[in-house]
């Protein structure tokens, strides 16, 4: 996928608004996958990259989370971290599947389907400029802001 453009999406997302791919072009997209909301490395997560926010927005970039939790579950998370960016609903796994995310991970010795911790970045072209996965939230916001200041 890296180098390739990425394939349109819609998905429901905060705020009351569908978000479409095709609706991004011209921006730098920030992409990151997370778990679950309310979860304390999602919150970290969320919580880092809502404080590097202005500095994205100065490098051109837009943020958005996407997790499988509905756009209710999102809207209560986003009011209690105030998120300044929307949250993607992927319910039914659509853009995790596209972007191959959803893995078998082991919780408390159990095996279960979740979201693996990625980001991806997508440039103004809609072209998938970057990706990390198995992410580490420690230091994670910076680096990926420190890859879009480079596009």
């Amino acid at each position: 996928m890296l180098g390739k453009p990425v394939a349109e999406f819609s998905l429901a997302a905060t705020g009351g608004n569908t978000f479409k791919l095709s609706g991004t072009r011209g921006a730098k997209l920030v992409l990151y996958f997370y778990p679950r909301d309310n979860t304390p490395g999602c919150t970290a997560e969320g919580a880092d990259f809502r404080d590097r926010y202005a500095d994205f927005k100065k490098a051109g970039a837009e943020i958005f989370g996407v997790s499988r939790d509905s756009v209710k579950s999102h809207e209560a998370f986003k009011s209690r971290m105030k998120l300044p960016f929307e949250l993607l609903s992927d319910a039914d796994e659509t853009l995790c599947t596209q972007f191959g995310v959803v893995k078998l991970k082991n919780m408390y010795g159990k095996k279960v389907r979740g979201i693996e911790r990625s980001t991806f970045v997508i440039d103004g072209d809609g072209v998938l400029a970057r990706e990390w996965r198995g992410v580490k939230v420690p230091g994670h916001a910076q680096e990926v802001l420190d890859f879009v200041k480079t596009l």
